[in-house]
């Protein structure tokens, strides 16, 4: 999944629009214009598409993270220059203040039933022996999800 499709994503679940998109970024610690964010919202058979790096969309997922739970006490986390599906989900699972038991539901509802020992997996960290690489299959389930839970 690259990083177009996750802040598509997100955009589409929560139905902002492009001057949220801007106010979002703005609350990771990232000023845009409207120039800038509408290229990476296009498909990508546009013309006009642009492909976000990791470090805009970390400033994206901080900014929701703001947007969604509030500003945290003290310095403000940065932005990371690298993401991966892994950050990626537990920027979201923090966002949203998703629990293990509630990930598992939006994977039943996308039909791609784990268990918690997989589940939790994804969380640890890369040097421990349970670590597993979290794939684009699952991201894009999980925000299937996520998304079947909240449009309904």
């Amino acid at each position: 999944m690259n990083n177009n499709d996750v802040i598509r994503k997100l955009r589409y679940i929560f139905d902002y629009n492009d001057q949220k998109m801007i106010e979002i970024f703005k609350f990771g610690g990232m000023d845009v214009s409207l120039d800038q964010v509408v290229p990476w919202l296009k498909r990508d058979d546009d013309p006009e598409f642009k492909g976000i790096y990791d470090k805009h969309l970390a400033h994206f997922l901080n900014g929701f993270i703001v947007l969604k739970r509030g500003r945290r006490e003290g310095e403000q986390p940065k932005a990371e220059k690298t993401l991966n599906n892994n950050l990626i989900l537990r920027k979201i699972k923090i966002a949203l203040n998703l629990r293990d038991d509630h990930i598992l539901e939006l994977m039943d509802l996308a039909d791609l039933p784990i268990s918690k020992h997989e589940l939790s997996a994804f969380f640890r960290k890369p040097t421990q022996k349970q670590y597993r690489l979290c794939k684009d299959q699952f991201l894009r389930n999980f925000l299937m999800g996520l998304q079947l839970k909240v449009k309904g």
